[in-house]
């Protein structure tokens, strides 16, 4: 394990590239606390009313991803990233001193025209390395996003709580445009067959890769973010109702570090698991939640799940970029981060309806059960057997037909 991971270390361009990636995404994750944050108590609105506002943007999010993703694969980074800093800078610095609606149309705007930063640094992160180490990094870029995960939202809050939720909101947004203009700046490579100032302009027919096996590794994605943001609400329900609100931080960050530590070990295999395996692994260690007696015994059951969390994401990232040409792969990278981000806007109200009429450890076993479905539909749909009768069916489409015999 050590030795995979010092071996993929030493390519500068990767540690490049996953420093580059905490420094995006941090302004990215503190940003949706503080936009709360603000829209609760400097503008006097409801949570609900900010949840419409985190909606929106989370929505022209996904919508953006595969549009910006195929502009990377046409275009190349410098000629997509320079709009999105240019109207994100534009619209959150006047953003956040006007009103809510003016900040809701203004963060859906900014949302469209997001820098797509994941989908960069994960093609950067698998250029910069030879096939047979793309799972090791891609483990690594998945500690770093929970990395950035766990310190942007503490950062934001801590700052909310000390600053006028204005300026709060001005600093962090103004954080993420500098971080686009780094990107810009560094220009890292995105594909390993060509020079990143000359992309290729011819685009890739879509019906070269958007196939059954590559769309339901998307679904598989979406649904562990499903699992993933339904057990983050459950967590903090259980814990209320169990009489233990200040346990929710502690408990969040054992689960947190389990997917540290599963994402580290996946990465160090020698042999590379099937996304829906450890998504069925993901629902089934979820489901005992429901079972927690306490802050302590949720703790530890959080704590065996979070091992599956990074793999789950890391082995989709993989799967996704291995199914799809090198010359597509950014719209691909956007149709899998636009899944994502679908999942965890579905995951949260799916399970917070469920515990409203059923209690929190419900909430649990539906995500679970939702996550078990998918991952054997996946199972069957990506098996051997699948894609060999698909190969035929293709095969055959393009076969000439048979001539009859000769009498």
């Amino acid at each position: 394990m050590t030795t995979r991971y010092r071996r993929v270390l030493a390519v500068p361009a990767l540690r490049r590239a996953l420093l580059l990636g905490v420094l995006v995404r941090m302004p990215i994750f503190a940003g949706g606390v503080v936009i709360t944050l603000h829209v609760v108590s400097a503008l006097g609105r409801s949570y609900g009313e900010a949840g419409v506002v985190a909606a929106a943007a989370t929505l022209a999010i996904a919508v953006s991803g595969p549009w910006r993703g195929r502009l990377l694969d046409r275009r190349g980074l410098r000629r997509v990233v320079a709009p999105s800093v240019l109207v994100t800078a534009a619209c959150w610095s006047v953003a956040p001193f006007l009103g809510y609606w003016w900040l809701l149309g203004l963060a859906t705007l900014a949302g469209l025209f997001v820098v797509p930063s994941f989908s960069i640094i994960r093609q950067a992160v698998i250029a910069a390395v030879p096939e047979e180490d793309r799972r090791t990094a891609i483990s690594l870029d998945a500690v770093a996003v929970e990395l950035s995960f766990m310190v942007g939202p503490a950062l934001g809050v801590w700052a909310a709580a000390a600053w006028r939720t204005d300026l709060v909101l001005l600093a962090v947004q103004g954080a993420g445009v500098l971080a686009g203009i780094l990107l810009w700046v560094a220009n890292p490579v995105l594909r390993e067959d060509v020079d990143p100032d000359e992309p290729a302009r011819a685009a890739v027919p879509r019906s070269a890769w958007l196939r059954p096996g590559f769309l339901v590794v998307c679904l598989g994605a979406a649904t562990s973010t499903v699992v993933l943001s339904g057990t983050d609400l459950g967590v903090v329900a259980a814990l209320r109702d169990l009489g233990a609100p200040g346990a929710i931080g502690p408990v969040l960050a054992v689960w947190a570090l389990g997917s540290l530590v599963g994402g580290l070990v996946y990465g160090g295999m020698h042999r590379s698991v099937s996304a829906f395996w450890l998504l069925g692994g993901l629902a089934v260690t979820t489901a005992p939640l429901a079972l927690a007696g306490g802050p302590w015994t949720l703790g530890v059951l959080a704590l065996v799940s979070g091992l599956f969390c990074a793999p789950t994401i890391t082995a989709t990232i993989d799967q996704v970029s291995r199914a799809v040409p090198a010359s597509a792969r950014g719209e691909a990278m956007g149709w899998h981060g636009s899944s994502m981000t679908a999942g965890t806007a579905l995951g949260a109200p799916l399970t917070g309806f469920v515990i409203d009429h059923a209690g929190w450890g419900a909430g649990f076993l539906v995500v679970a059960a939702a996550g078990v479905l998918v991952a054997l539909l996946g199972s069957l749909v990506t098996s051997g057997a699948a894609r060999g009768r698909r190969a035929a069916r293709a095969a055959a489409r393009v076969a000439p037909p048979a001539r009859e015999p000769v009498a």
